[in-house]
């Protein structure tokens, strides 16, 4: 099991290392703009999630939008500590 940190620990090195073959390191390059788009996308997609496709599917879409969110934070060179002061 990953937890948040661990996979912001992850997608930082990714990010770090440059490895064009990283569709992280891609949608970080791309920025605020497009990952924005996918947030959006994203969000909405946990909503019907809820709504009409239960618990298991609810949670896999709300895995997928907490990455696209940490994706944000690293296209916008905010740490952790950055969000957790607004916690």
């Amino acid at each position: 099991m990953k937890r948040f940190e661990d996979l912001f620990e992850e997608l930082g090195a990714k990010v770090a290392a440059d490895d064009p073959t990283s569709g992280t390191v891609a949608a970080v390059q791309a920025g605020p703009h497009e990952v924005g788009k996918k947030l959006v996308e994203e969000a909405a997609e946990v909503w019907m999630a809820a709504e009409h496709e239960g618990r298991e599917r609810t949670a896999e879409e709300i895995s997928q939008l907490l990455y696209h969110i940490q994706v944000m934070m690293l296209a916008c060179d905010l740490s952790l500590e950055d969000v957790y002061a607004h916690l």
